[in-house]
């Protein structure tokens, strides 16, 4: 029986090789952490229930929108926002939308720079929506009375009266006002900058005799789990920076499995909200006092499931005579990098960064990103950026490649020789094993260097994919020609001749122009390198170029067209290496390479390794 480990340095070998070692990470390290982060919220949520002060169903875990439908329905929003009363309108060069007066809810947010699909025409994005639309979403600021109080406070149902300016703007803050009748008069100054930062500061002035115990807090709330969620690749749910750290373990399924439903911890400096892929709407408490932050998930009249993300503040006491004040910020619109690091260091958020899921190769996908913004900076396209980023990590790791590829080289040389030691001892198994060991050392083969060019492309290649996909700079941006959108997949299909046929391929048959031109580059590698031996492994190198086209086609074309780039460059330096070591170069039967591009034949006289 042959051994066939030798050929453990073909492109299948290495391909299993980087799998075991994906999937050992996950296994020993990434799962066991996540475990051991999970157990301790868990921990951390019990102790919170227990020492949390009591407070007052008016808190943010109460419902804080009036019913506008009978269970179970939903409106459009031209409808929805006729329903509630009057509203505050605010604009600037990123948003527009309203402010509900009825409760003072931020809930109607439209951006104005991304639209629904690449077509220019197409809807503006509607972030923030109001209760009784499919998806509502929605941020509200307030105050909750102490244990057995009876002051009454703003809520839902409070109708704010306009006390300064009739329309939100960059340049023309607005104040509400609201007097309880029991000599607590509240204001409310929101201000919008030029982007997608509001900040609200309340005044509470206690004209009453006694004095006032009061505690600020905010929420968003999100009715349902959106149906584009992709809680596999990146955090999308209930998020924030709580006691120092990351609280990322609140996805919309994550959430459902805490068995009390809710994660509450406390903090000083840090942020709570709600993410997706591209937008969010985060609640930002003042950085140097301490807060109690709160994920949660209830179901609401109708039985639908409401996520929350809050936080509440400690108690204010609020003297007669006098007046208390605490401003809060809220993050509504598009994760922008270079916005939400300007705004972690103007305001000193804590961490505001981490609001961007960069994955597990953080670090490299981070300055991965910060390289190709400034490529695209310098060029004015991405796709041309993701090239000379390919091409800057060729010459990184060239060095290393280049010895890879001389090993694979120098075993494709041997090959005659293994084969013929495989034949001799083929009865005998451990002979067989020592003379292919004594013909590597002497000819200075080290098979297991053909896996090095793979190995180190995985945090690369997984790097790339995560900026594609959850970094907005890169959605919708064009490359030449039919791609319009490098974080979408090829939109041409084989199937019909790449749009020359007149019909309309399933999504399930797109495999485009660049997949096809990364699975040709991947054939010709296959090629170059080291023919196995075995006739099993010989069908499964044959299967591998058409299998890897049809999966890539459905990738982003930004990282197929790395993909390829990466490939023609391999086979480059692959071929260089091949031609100065004398080794033929077989790309099969009928499939002949024109005799100026052939190696040079080696002397029939020359000795096999020299």
């Amino acid at each position: 029986m042959k051994d066939n480990k030798p050929d453990s340095t073909n492109l299948i070998a290495a391909m299993l090789l980087c799998v075991v070692v994906m999937v050992a990470w996950q296994f020993f390290f990434v799962n066991p952490q996540v475990e051991k982060q999970r157990e301790a919220a868990q921990r951390a949520a019990q102790q919170q229930q227990t020492t949390a002060p009591t407070i007052a169903p008016t808190t943010p875990g109460a419902p804080v929108t009036p019913a506008l439908l009978p269970p179970g329905q939903t409106m459009p929003l031209e409808d929805a926002l006729k329903t509630g009363g009057a509203r505050l309108e605010f604009d600037n060069p990123k948003v527009d939308g309203s402010i509900r007066l009825t409760g003072g809810q931020i809930d109607n947010l439209r951006l104005k720079d991304y639209r629904e699909t690449v077509d220019p025409k197409s809807p503006e994005i509607v972030f923030l929506t109001p209760h009784g639309t499919a998806g509502a979403t929605f941020a509200e600021i307030g105050w909750t009375r102490a244990p057995g109080s009876a002051t009454t406070v703003p809520d839902s149902k409070t109708v704010w009266s306009l006390a300064s300016g009739n329309k939100l703007t960059p340049s023309t803050p607005v104040t509400l006002t609201w007097d309880n009748g029991q000599g607590l008069v509240f204001k409310r100054n929101i201000a919008l900058d030029a982007n997608y930062m509001f900040t609200v500061t309340d005044t509470v002035q206690n004209t009453s005799g006694a004095p006032v115990t009061l505690y600020p807090y905010a929420v968003v709330a999100r009715e349902g789990e959106p149906k584009h969620a992709t809680n596999w690749i990146l955090h999308e749910g209930l998020v924030g920076v709580l006691g120092g750290s990351l609280q990322d373990k609140t996805t919309y399924a994550e959430m459902r499995d805490y068995e009390s439903k809710e994660l509450k911890l406390d903090s000083t400096g840090g942020w709570v909200g709600i993410t997706d892929k591209y937008w969010m709407a985060t609640l930002i408490p003042p950085q140097k006092e301490q807060f109690t932050g709160r994920f949660s998930l209830t179901t609401d009249a109708a039985g639908k499931e409401v996520f929350r993300a809050d936080y509440l503040l400690a108690a204010r006491n609020v003297p007669a005579g006098g007046a208390v004040t605490v401003t809060h910020n809220v993050y509504a619109g598009a994760k922008v990098v270079s916005l939400i690091e300007e705004y972690q260091e103007k305001l000193d958020i804590f961490r505001f960064d981490m609001t961007i899921d960069w994955g597990w190769f953080s670090i490299i996908t981070y300055w991965m990103f910060k390289g190709l913004d400034a490529l695209n900076k310098l060029v004015g396209n991405f796709g041309v950026a993701i090239i000379l980023l390919t091409i800057f990590v060729k010459i990184l790791f060239f060095p290393l490649a280049n010895r890879s590829y001389e090993s694979m080289a120098k075993m494709k040389k041997v090959q005659p020789q293994m084969k013929e030691i495989q034949e001799r001892n083929k009865d005998d198994r451990m002979k067989q094993q020592q003379e292919l060991a004594v013909l590597f050392k002497r000819e200075k083969v080290n098979p297991m260097m053909g896996c090095l060019p793979i190995l180190i492309q995985i945090p690369v290649f997984f790097s790339l994919y995560k900026v594609l996909f959850v970094t907005i700079e890169m959605r919708h941006a064009p490359f030449f020609g039919w791609i319009q959108d490098l974080a979408a997949a090829d939109p041409t299909s084989l199937f019909n001749l790449f749009g020359l046929l007149p019909f309309v391929v399933p999504t399930w048959l797109h495999v485009g122009v660049w997949p096809v031109l990364m699975g040709i580059t991947m054939w010709f590698q296959t090629k170059m390198n080291p023919p196995a031996t075995d006739p099993v492994q010989q069908q499964m190198m044959t299967m591998m170029p058409p299998v890897f086209t049809y999966l890539m086609a459905s990738f982003p074309a930004g990282l197929v067209i790395y993909w390829t780039v990466n490939n023609l460059l391999s086979i480059g330096q692959q071929y260089v290496i091949m031609r100065r070591m004398n080794v033929p170069i077989e790309l099969g039967k009928n499939f002949k390479l024109p005799s100026w591009l052939s190696p040079a034949k080696k002397p029939p006289d020359q000795a096999p390794g020299e």
